[in-house]
């Protein structure tokens, strides 16, 4: 059991500003001095021999004066100190003085006040030497029947303690706490007495278990988490007695801990795959999120949840409760709801989808009345993206589907082109709902759809007309300056919409006049939503537009017959381009239009001017067709990735495997497997074991960095430990003199986002000794760290002033922190747009294929390729890639890789060109570049 095998040793705090005091004033104030003195001498003392100070002449002033005093503070302390002071001579033997201390602990043990009673009980845990405690034990087992259970549970901790490490001083000890824990009340006391049974007598513990079993759901929490324990313990180690103890977990499914309900459910899930079994164990789960307000225990829940979906037969039982996980959505939190909705999405089938989809668009109207706030936004996004995955699975949920996304815009360009039958709906739609959109991202979107998709006179006539309606008045420059000269007046401002063309049952046209008054209070919100667009200087919607324009207007003009109608659609269209350019040219808006913007649409006026067979073809035709091929590349990669994951879900069983049969395995092979709750105590403790190279002491031997020369007076190496958020330092320190050295002194400074959590405490170097000094750093941020330092030391006996010895510097790695992620491709360009840290370094390596340079970088930085295999392979000149990471404490990185191999260098030429990392924070970007700068270039073996 290692977990009651560790004593919790006191902590102290030293503080480092004080000067030590001589021996002589400690002995006066602890002799002579009031209760106060005695108190900071005594503190004084502590601290001196925590420092390696050793102190023989005070112990027995300590015995004299301080001991028989009845203060509760010097009591506490004197327990401190004689639980760090040396107890045995350098032969080995006990100091005749213990025998005094003895028998003080002795009075103690009989003391009235029950707190004094306790922590000496609490203190005989840490004591090693026998010889000390066997004189107490009458007086220890006599604790086990005081009136206090503060006593009582101390009393059961010590007699535990000394049955596991001097089982001779009492060997009853089971028999007499199986009859103390029969005869006990108290929760706390019971906990302890049936802890030291599960580990110092297991039968005893299941008798005990079996005569309470159908009351133990009336126990207090802090038993029945040892129950399950046990338990699993037992159930671990011999199958057969599961039937027995099966019930009993059921019943604490039904407890009003959470904490006991967590356990019981893990427990169930090991013991049982029965689908009842697995149904309650996730109903549990279910219900455990939700009645939690603590948001780690919500994700640390979930984590369980989609560990049992990994499970092939599991899932099938989770399908069935996919409308109860939904319940968790009425979290608040976004990463809650991330993780349930795609866990939702991993179990949704053709029997639930229905549901699922009535639910999410419950939550995205919910959304849309609810007061704006960042993660609302965030939350619509999930939803409408998880209802569009739906669509795309389950195509009969389609039409349910398409009315939703059309509100929001943002993933119906898929949807739209997979469907064809619901394409006539959509444009419908959009046409209904276009000029209420506010934001330009939308804005681009529906305009991309109606030009592509808009495919009869009467539809391309109404797009135009939609343009018209939210670009206002024309021309802009000149309507716009008029305002401002006040010839129009703001306050009873006339908008002429553009006049709908109407088409009569006769085919003339008809034109309908609309006008509207209106009195806006500010000039900003009277404009339309397109012209507010192109002053605000967002010119990138004006290229947009001028494709969709040339698109409807190539098109319409393949479908009119009438040339005067051909040839006065597409001078509209050209007028409403050169109106945008000229507008981009002035100094109204906000920002110029950037040239990119300008060559876009003077491209399409272009088109639009000449109208040739082959720009039709390439604007209809060719854009849809790579639009198709895209998609269907996307979804390749999809199903793809979908049998990966079922591959790695489903157990495959060779045909030759022996057959195991659990009644016939020995029971050694049976506890060899993994214990649950040994696993989860070491990842709370942080030593979860990574996974080492082939040869795992190579893989220790590579973090071991010399610290000093091996001529130095003091050799020093550091074995450099990376946990999650802190780094351990396992320093070797080696006596290389014939000297001792006293004050030996590891004095460590950082640079970066360190921090050192605690000074390491002084040593004494016997000559040619060696020790271990630890010391703990902590991590703050994803950045390359320096910890540098020296070893001070006195040589006993010279006079000289202290000796010191420089160390090396220790470089932590930032790859330590980074792990690969993926994002999706909006998701990135918006980091990459938001994020204002950018590092461009140039490509400098002796590697002459692209796609293993691009391959050495991933493996060098721990970043993941966002760009599909697809757009990578092939045999070509050039390359760009988008690379991905995130570290441990959520910062992200991205990566923009563009190279080249120069052809006309020769075959042999190596790579160049440039890669540009972007990052919130400067360390980071840094780093990551200083990282590729070193790794650059291919080690030559």
């Amino acid at each position: 059991m290692t977990a009651a095998e560790n004593v919790c040793y006191t902590l102290i705090n030293v503080t480092n500003d004080s000067e030590p005091p001589s021996e002589v004033s400690l002995k006066a104030d602890l002799e002579k001095g009031e209760i106060k003195a005695k108190t900071e001498a005594l503190k004084k003392v502590i601290i001196m021999i925590l420092n390696g100070e050793k102190l023989p002449g005070l112990l027995m002033t300590i015995i004299r004066f301080v001991l028989p005093l009845q203060d509760h503070t010097i009591k506490k302390l004197l327990l401190v100190f004689w639980e760090i002071v040396p107890k045995t001579t350098p032969d080995g033997k006990l100091l005749q003085e213990m025998i005094l201390v003895c028998d003080a602990y002795r009075k103690d043990l009989q003391h009235p006040n029950e707190f004094i009673r306790g922590s000496t009980l609490r203190f005989l845990c840490k004591l090693k030497e026998s010889e000390l405690l066997e004189p107490l034990m009458p007086a220890i087992r006599a604790c086990l029947e005081h009136r206090h259970s503060y006593v009582r549970r101390n009393a059961v901790l010590a007699i535990y303690t000394i049955y596991r490490n001097f089982e001779h001083l009492i060997p009853d000890a089971p028999e007499l706490i199986h009859d103390f824990l029969v005869n006990e009340k108290d929760a706390s006391c019971k906990r302890n007495a049936f802890m030291m049974l599960i580990h110092a007598d297991q039968d005893r513990a299941l008798d005990y278990l079996s005569t309470c079993i159908d009351q133990v759901h009336t126990f207090g929490d802090i038993l029945q988490l040892v129950i399950v324990e046990l338990i699993y313990k037992v159930c671990h180690a011999n199958p057969s007695e599961r039937a027995r103890f099966i019930r009993c977990i059921y019943n604490l499914l039904q407890s009003s801990s959470p904490a006991v309900k967590y356990e019981a459910a893990g427990t169930l899930v090991t013991l049982s795959s029965a689908p009842t079994a697995i149904k309650a164990a996730a109903q549990c789960y279910i219900d455990l999120i939700i009645k939690e307000s603590d948001n780690n225990v919500k994700l640390i829940v979930l984590d369980r949840l989609i560990e049992l979906k990994e499970h092939p037969t599991h899932e099938r039982v989770l399908q069935d409760l996919v409308m109860d996980i939904l319940r968790v959505l009425t979290t608040p939190d976004l990463e809650v709801r991330k993780k349930t909705l795609q866990l939702a999405l991993d179990l949704v089938s053709s029997r639930n989808v229905e549901e699922l989809v009535i639910v999410l668009k419950k939550e995205v109207i919910k959304t849309n009345n609810v007061t704006e706030h960042e993660d609302t936004d965030k939350y619509r996004q999930l939803l409408v993206r998880t209802l569009h995955s739906c669509s795309v699975r389950f195509p009969d949920m389609a039409a349910n589907v398409i009315p939703v996304l059309m509100e929001f815009l943002s993933d119906t360009n898929e949807a739209i082109q997979r469907f064809d039958n619901l394409r006539p709906l959509i444009i419908e739609k959009m046409l209904e709902v276009f000029h209420a959109v506010k934001t330009v991202k939308i804005y681009r979107g529906a305009l991309w759809i109606l030009g592509e998709y808009c495919s009869t006179k009467e539809d391309i006539q109404s797009v135009m007309t939609e343009v018209r309606r939210s670009l206002g008045e024309i021309p802009i420059v000149e309507n716009e300056l008029k305002k401002e000269s006040g010839d129009v007046k703001p306050e009873e401002e006339v908008t002429a919409a553009p006049a709908p063309k109407l088409v009569t049952e006769m085919g003339t046209y008809v034109t309908q006049s609309a006008l509207s008054t209106s009195r806006p209070s500010k000039k900003e919100e009277d404009r339309p939503p397109l012209r507010g667009f192109l002053m605000d200087g967002d010119f990138y919607v004006a290229a947009s537009l001028a494709t969709t324009l040339t698109k409807v207007a190539l098109r319409y003009v393949a479908l009119a017959e009438d040339k005067k109608r051909q040839n006065s659609f597409v001078a509209e269209a050209m007028l409403i381009m050169a109106t945008v350019l000229h507008l981009g040219k002035s100094s109204l808006p906000k920002k110029q239009i950037t040239d990119d913007d300008v060559d876009r649409i003077s491209l399409c006026l272009k088109v639009l001017s000449e109208c040739s067979p082959l720009m039709n073809d390439i604007f209809n035709k060719e854009c849809r067709r790579s639009l198709s091929h895209m998609l269907a590349v996307r979804l390749e990669e999809e199903k793809l990735s979908q049998k990966k994951e079922s591959e790695k879900r489903n157990v495959t069983v060779q045909a030759d495997d022996p057959i195991s049969f659990m009644q016939l395995t020995a029971k050694n092979e049976i506890t060899s497997k993994e214990d649950q709750f040994q696993l989860s105590l070491l990842a709370a403790m942080g030593n979860t074991q990574r996974k080492e190279a082939a040869d795992p002491l190579a893989s220790k031997l590579n973090k071991v960095t010399q610290l000093t020369g091996f001529s130095d007076p003091v050799y020093a190496e550091a074995y450099v430990h990376v946990n999650q958020y802190d780094i351990v330092l396992d320093v070797l320190v080696v006596n290389q003199t014939s000297d001792t050295l006293q004050n030996c002194t590891l004095e460590l400074a950082t640079l970066g986002d360190l921090k050192l959590v605690e000074k390491p405490s002084p040593l004494t170097l016997a000559p040619h000794d060696f020790a271990n000094i630890k010391a703990n750093v902590k991590v703050a941020s994803t950045e390359n760290g320096i910890i540098f330092g020296n070893i001070v030391y006195d040589v006993s006996g010279a006079a000289s002033d202290r000796n010191c010895v420089v160390l090396s510097d220790i470089h932590i790695d930032i790859m330590d922190y980074i792990q690969p992620a993926s994002c999706t491709d909006a998701e990135f360009r918006q980091m990459w747009a938001e994020f204002e840290w950018e590092n461009k370094v140039t490509v400098n390596t002796n590697i002459t294929d692209l796609a293993e340079y691009l391959q050495h970088i991933l493996n060098s930085t721990n970043m993941k390729c966002l760009t599909p295999e697809k757009a990578l392979s092939g045999i070509c000149g050039f390359m760009a890639a988008n690379l991905y990471a995130r570290s441990i404490f959520g910062e992200d990185a991205l990566a923009n890789v563009s190279i080249e191999k120069p052809i006309h260098m020769g075959p042999d030429a190596p790579v160049n060109g440039h890669i540009r990392i972007r990052a919130k924070s400067q360390g980071m970007a840094l780093s990551l570049g200083d990282k590729i700068n070193l790794s650059q270039k291919k080690s030559v073996s």
